[in-house]
């Protein structure tokens, strides 16, 4: 038996289908006839199977560190929550809730906030991804509507990538915009980014801009255009408003000065201009790099402006197209799921809206103003103005900014309730009540995709322990606290009453309106094909493209232009801090590795936290590649690993944001990240915080290899993480122990236990090996040397497999490299089928040429076709040599 259902992870919204085999065992494999990925799956999607486990899982209610019964740990959340607002008012509490959620969870925590709390204290960490795009489109459009479609990815003639590395972010979405290029040779790439990115290697420009210039570029190409006779006059004069202060505000701006304050060349931005001026068919794809600012806003007003003045939106091959971070952040949008929303795309600033939507749920009472934002909010559990938050399905103390702040304000909240399907997170063990929550593939509901494309996340397994669905445990909580509304039977019932909401007296005067699907009944829900919102009685199938009458959701039905004067960063470097530091996500991990991290395949390309550097950068700050630094801010610092690459921008230091402290010691980069915000949006500056740059060099670096789980110290720097068949700890420490054999055992944790003890000793160098065998078999191994310069990790993995060790392995094992004992295949480029640096290079050498020669001969490449960038790296640094050799 197989079951459709939709991925968790990014905003693609990638179709999947679970089956289970004879032996029990599930596979997971991309939905051929799902739209948004017809069957394709990147490298975290492929391994989900590997995901779904029980390790880790929170299985029951835990009330003040100790197991509870359902009952007792609901009645704790009603009576807190209650005493709160008894004693403090609703605005004394506060929800902070996540994209992961489904819509019908989503939905049920903002209608108990705003409608029966009467609070709009409800936040979500979309908050720290999406909500500049929201307050753009709301200024532009009059409504939060994303225009196009996947489909116009393959149909643009330009397709300009700004802030997004979408190769690793989004590369289902990338694959199709290569394979669209290859079947149009005239379709051109352009990406913006300070960062040289894998996304780049399939493009036909980078544009390398100074960070935080992105405002600078596109009002010069808001100006280049008008002097470019490339308005759409007839489209600009019945269907904008304001074109006359946009072009005010950029006035007198030449294309000199753009590129001389982004930090380009004329060749290039002219070259980017005039693409853009003759190009009719263009897509501008934004994502994180432009919304992460704290003038967030601003930028993808002046990137939708350029889309206003040459009519460029509403039709096929065409228009601004925000790439959504989670896989339900458009959802959560759709039900209010923002501070400042109401339900269905309603405004809660707006008295006819809040009339109607108090009307609707037959509500006591209904939030009168905005809520406190994110940042805001975890200000206000500091200081004591909110007493109780609850947490679900998000671990903001790894994802917010200034992270230890947020930290300190939960350990000072009277009450916090966690909701959860992990035990262990930074945010979990901070909390006075967890309750266990449903996950991925036990969770039944929907989500929206980037696209506005509804989908369906069916459960293929059984609800493990006592684990609940979120809107069932917010709904049981409801009903204690004595509010009526809250009876439903099932998902099924929930979403009926969301659809049936954003009809309600809508009249085609809000652009979010799925009616259609009221009716459906408990089969119909369950067997929702994918489509595309608005869904109503005109359009029962969807509607693939919005704006395509020409008429917008303003009061006078026209789309706005806005002004943009740029800003800049609202931290500048300076002496003692003279970096800039940009975060972001990596290919095969996501948010906070509670999922990914599970599995081994996913760590094998990147397993530590690193920190990227400009060559010249390194070495003035004395780095060296693959050592270890130390980054500081002036909120905080982390440790990461060295990596020196041209790629980098001068002046920038790139950070992944997945650590925490389940899988690193001092490897949380927001803990250094500035609280700034963007003063519309509220969303966090996450891209551009000044720090600076100090080598750590401790005394000795190891690793240990055990085939069962390792004790992981409890200060400096260490990651944590599967390999294999086997755990992996990385150490940097500063203190020797008195012996290294017992130091070796204890880390082990082999005291007392007969085994054979295989044992290298250099003192003089430093550098001792130490390998504990049980019955023919490996059971551990620790590495220690003065410097960074252990062996590969892979090849000694891969001995955790063999049940007996040849004479090879443990010949191996003494001398610290593979000769015999197995193959080296260095680090792993493609995780989906474990292909490593070295496999690549040999076929290079033997005469691959190409990518398409790699997956020939090795697979890689042919899954996701994520590791592909990586790959054609390799030939052109392999084969470069050679062909200068042989000119």
């Amino acid at each position: 038996m197989s079951v459709k259902t939709t991925c968790p992870y990014c905003g693609v919204g990638c179709g999947v289908v679970a089956s289970r085999d004879a032996a029990g065992a599930i596979r997971v494999e991309g939905d051929n006839q799902h739209p948004a990925n017809f069957g394709r799956l990147c490298s975290k999607g492929s391994a989900l199977a590997e995901t779904i486990d029980l390790d880790g899982r929170l299985l029951a209610p835990v009330v003040d560190g100790a197991p509870a019964g359902w009952d007792d740990a609901l009645d704790r959340v009603a009576d807190g929550f209650s005493r709160v607002i008894r004693e403090h008012g609703p605005d004394a509490v506060a929800f902070y809730v996540s994209g992961q959620l489904l819509t019908e969870d989503y939905y049920v925590i903002n209608k108990l906030a705003k409608g029966f709390v009467g609070t709009a204290n409800i936040d979500t960490n979309s908050r720290l991804c999406m909500a500049s795009s929201v307050a753009g489109h709301k200024r532009a459009f009059g409504s939060d509507t994303v225009p196009g479609c996947y489909e116009d990815l393959e149909q643009a003639d330009l397709l300009v990538l700004v802030g997004s590395n979408a190769a690793w972010c989004h590369p289902i979405l990338h694959q199709r915009m290569l394979a669209a290029k290859e079947k149009n040779p005239a379709c051109k790439i352009v990406v913006i980014d300070p960062r040289r990115t894998a996304t780049c290697e399939g493009a036909d420009l980078h544009l390398p801009l100074r960070s935080g210039s992105d405002s600078v570029l596109f009002n010069g190409l808001f100006a280049f255009l008008a002097g470019s006779n490339a308005v759409d006059r007839g489209f600009v004069g019945n269907c904008t408003t304001g074109i006359v202060d946009a072009l005010k505000q950029v006035g007198g701006q030449t294309l000199a000065q753009t590129a001389a304050t982004c930090g380009l060349s004329e060749g290039a931005v002219g070259l980017f201009f005039d693409w853009f001026t003759r190009t009719e068919r263009v897509v501008t794809l934004y994502s994180q790099g432009i919304n992460q600012s704290s003038s967030g806003v601003d930028k993808v007003n002046a990137i939708i402006n350029c889309h206003l003045l040459t009519g460029r939106i509403g039709r096929p091959g065409m228009g601004p197209f925000s790439l959504t971070g989670q896989p339900n952040a458009m959802g959560g949008r759709e039900v209010g799921g923002l501070a400042n929303q109401l339900a269905a795309h309603m405004e809660i600033e707006n008295p006819a809206h809040r009339e109607l939507v108090q009307r609707f749920w037959r509500a006591p009472v209904i939030a009168e103003k905005g809520g406190l934002k994110a940042v805001d909010m975890f200000d206000a559990i500091a200081d004591g103005r909110i007493k109780a938050v609850w947490i679900i399905s998000t671990n903001p103390v790894v994802s917010l900014p200034d992270a230890d702040r947020a930290r300190a304000a939960l350990d000072a909240c009277e009450l916090v309730v966690v909701t959860d399907c992990m035990r262990d997170t930074d945010t979990t063990r901070h909390a006075d009540v967890l309750l266990p929550a449903l996950a991925w593939g036990e969770k039944d509901g929907t989500v929206t995709n980037s696209e506005r494309r509804i989908s369906r996340q069916r459960p293929f397994l059984a609800a493990p322990g006592e684990a609940r669905a979120d809107w069932r445990i917010i709904c049981d909580v409801a009903a204690r606290m004595g509010y009526p509304g809250f009876d439903y039977a099932s998902a099924a019932d929930v979403f009926r009453e969301h659809a049936e909401l954003s009809g309600f007296e809508n009249n085609g005067q809000r652009d979010f309106d799925v009616s259609a699907l009221a009716a459906l009944d408990d089969s119909a829900y369950d067997a929702l094909a994918p489509v595309q919102w608005p869904v109503t009685r005109d359009h029962p199938a969807g509607t693939p493209r919005m704006f395509e009458s020409q008429k917008f959701f303003t009061p006078d039905r026209k789309a706005r232009f806005v002004p943009v004067a740029p800003r800049a960063a609202r931290h500048a470097t300076s002496r003692d801090f003279p970096l800039v530091l940009n975060t972001g996500r990596i290919r095969d991990q996501w948010h906070t590795m509670t999922r990914t991290g599970k599995t081994g395949r996913l760590l094998s390309h990147i397993f530590e936290p690193y920190a990227e550097f400009h060559p010249e950068d390194a070495r003035q700050a004395g780095l060296q590649n693959e050592g270890l630094v130390q980054l500081t801010s002036s909120w905080g610092e982390m440790i990461a690993r060295v990596v020196v690459s041209p790629d980098q921008r001068r002046g920038c230091v790139f950070v992944p944001m997945h650590w925490n402290e389940v899988f690193a010691g001092e490897g949380r980069v927001n803990a250094l990240v500035n609280p700034a915000v963007d003063p519309l949006s509220g969303q966090p500056e996450s891209k551009h915080t000044p720090v600076k740059a100090d080598p750590y060099a401790p005394k000795w670096h190891a690793f240990i290899l055990s085939r069962d789980a390792i004790k992981r110290p409890a200060t400096g720097y260490w990651v944590y993480g599967k390999a294999g068949d086997c755990t992996r700890l990385e150490l940097a420490l500063d203190a020797r122990p008195e012996s290294w054999r017992d130091w070796a055992r204890a880390q082990l944790g082999l005291e007392g236990i007969e085994i054979e003890w295989i044992a290298y000793r250099d003192p003089a160098a430093g550098r001792f090996r130490y390998a504990a065998v049980r019955d023919g078999r490996l059971e551990g191994c620790v590495f220690i040397a003065p410097d960074h310069a252990l062996p590969s990790r892979a090849w000694l993995a891969g001995l955790f497999a063999e049940q007996q060790l040849s004479a090879n392995a443990r010949m191996a094992l003494l001398a610290g490299r593979p000769f015999g004992a197995g193959e080296d295949v260095g680090p792993i480029v493609c995780s989906c089928f474990s292909v490593g640096r070295h496999q690549i290079t040999a076929e290079i050498r033997k005469g691959a040429d190409s990518v398409e020669a790699i997956g020939r001969c090795l697979k890689a490449g042919t899954n996701c076709g994520g590791c592909k960038p990586e790959i054609g790296k390799l030939i052109g640094a392999t084969t470069q040599p050679r062909q200068a050799i042989a000119s």
